[in-house]
């Protein structure tokens, strides 16, 4: 049986991950998951498309708080992960305005100097609502600053078949998935309907569309043509290449997931 294997979170979008043993499981995506997002002076999210830099933060999660480094500085900055205060500010994912909050200037100004461009870190607060998009949306289903879905879930088996055709091995963080199981045959994950983790069930609702920024090594920002290029070899469906599935949480109720946990499938596509 397919079995969890790896559970990462991105506290701040486009930021590197941080692998988990364990992690609750909410209906926006995993506690503590792309909750915070980099903006521009207008106000539009920021990504490593943008910004191929955005690897070279050390991030460690303590408890409710958030540990950040750069190379840039000499001092760390400590995130609280709630903020309960802070100035309203609208921003935009893709298409999406969203109402956020900016907890904190210094916070702001200090991943300006990072960056040497000007930008402010925003939080969605939880009474925030981004809606997934209508095909799947039962009526309020939300997700948080990801980019389209609260979860995603790749297979190692899949990553494994990638990697016989590369010159050069890659790891499972270019495609910055949230589950990872194993247990499966290459590409298995493309038939998944529904499936629970524990007593919690979730729906792979469509393939997810790669861009660019799967050919950013995530340890040293340097920017190439694969995987993206072989993959556009066998897995190019309507100019879109694909790897792993865009997940959404069916259970009315929330819970705790696991490394080790059997994924239980319950249909397919």
């Amino acid at each position: 049986m397919a079995k969890l294997t790896h559970i990462f979170i991105y506290p701040i979008k486009g930021l590197p991950g941080i692998e988990l043993q364990e992690s609750i499981v909410l209906p926006k995506g995993l506690q503590f998951d792309r909750r915070f997002m980099l903006v521009d002076e207008e106000g539009d999210f920021i990504t490593q498309r943008q910004v191929n830099s955005l690897v070279s933060f050390q991030l460690q999660l303590m408890g409710d708080k958030l540990i950040l480094k750069h190379p840039s500085k000499s001092e760390e900055i400590i995130l609280p992960l709630t903020p309960e205060n802070g100035v309203s500010i609208e921003v935009k994912v893709w298409s999406d305005f969203v109402t956020a909050i900016e907890p904190n200037t210094s916070f702001s100004e200090w991943f300006s100097d990072c960056l040497q461009t000007p930008c402010k870190l925003v939080f969605m607060p939880e009474d925030s609502q981004r809606l997934i998009e209508q095909k799947f949306n039962r009526g309020g289903d939300t997700v948080s600053f990801a980019d389209g879905y609260p979860f995603l879930l790749t297979n190692s088996a899949s990553l494994s078949y990638l990697n016989e055709k590369l010159e050069v091995p890659i790891h499972m963080n270019r495609f910055r998935p949230n589950f990872v199981f194993d247990g499966a045959e290459p590409f298995e994950e493309d038939y998944i309907d529904e499936f629970y983790l524990g007593d919690l069930q979730f729906k792979a609702t469509r393939a997810c569309g790669r861009c660019q920024v799967i050919t950013i090594n995530q340890e040293s920002g340097e920017q190439g043509a694969e995987p993206l290029k072989i993959l556009q070899s066998f897995r190019l469906n309507q100019n879109k290449v694909y790897f792993g599935e865009n997940t959404m949480l069916l259970s009315s109720h929330t819970g705790k997931v696991q490394v080790g946990m059997d994924l239980k499938v319950i249909s397919n596509k």
